[in-house]
């Protein structure tokens, strides 16, 4: 049975992201009800999306909280969580920062975790978690090394956690795009891009996003896309 979204109570972590905002606004066409939560406060306020707005790092369990919080006082619960958040590195182990390393596993992996974490109590059964992770989380890419195992990291997460989850009939579903034009290869936070295909356009994976929640599926493969 499809997932019928009208009225569906969600979070979406990533909100300001390129690939962000397509989901946003797929989700809305679809009928559902967005808590936008997102690092900066300027890009929140500037979307032109409705719902209630969160400024936080998904890395911070608190803002996590608050994010539940707000769906559960604006929304009046919780019916999904879609995770688009991420940040990118390049350059080979050695050369990457401490800071760098830091970052791409709390941004990467840590935080889906504490969002997830934060969410569960209040989601409804029944409900839904879409996790963005990429392609490197199948084909691993040499210069992006400890990316790759962060995204891999989150797909093995949500595999395991969608049989955790089979008694609450929530869905996990863990998403592997190839590289997609959202201007995040322009903005690493360390290193610089090698040079990169033509990705997808991120109103096509958006959709494909919103399809995947809609028809229930456990996984989407980068050759889905």
């Amino acid at each position: 049975m499809k997932r019928d979204l009208v009225g569906a109570r969600v979070i979406l972590a990533g909100a300001t992201g390129g690939l962000g905002r397509e989901i946003g606004r797929e989700l809305v066409r679809a009928g559902a009800s967005l808590v936008l939560f997102g690092r900066d406060r300027d890009r929140l306020d500037s979307l032109e999306l409705p719902g209630p707005r969160v400024a936080g790092d998904i890395a911070d369990a608190g803002a996590c909280r608050e994010a539940v919080e707000q769906a559960q006082s604006s929304l009046g619960g919780l019916d999904g969580v879609v995770n688009a958040a991420g940040v990118v590195a390049f350059g080979d182990l050695v050369s990457l920062s401490d800071p760098a390393l830091d970052e791409l596993l709390c941004a990467n992996l840590i935080g889906p975790v504490r969002l997830v974490r934060a969410a569960l109590p209040a989601l409804a059964d029944g409900g839904f978690i879409a996790q963005l992770s990429a392609v490197v989380a199948e084909r691993p890419m040499p210069g992006m090394a400890f990316y790759s195992a962060t995204k891999a990291a989150l797909t093995a997460l949500d595999q395991a956690l969608a049989k955790e989850l089979r008694r609450r009939a929530i869905d996990v579903i863990d998403l592997r795009p190839p590289h997609t034009e959202t201007g995040l290869a322009t903005r690493p936070i360390e290193g610089v891009a090698p040079r990169l295909p033509a990705g997808l356009a991120p109103q096509r994976v958006a959709a494909r996003v919103v399809a995947a929640i809609v028809d229930r599926e456990r996984e989407v493969p980068s050759t889905a896309f």
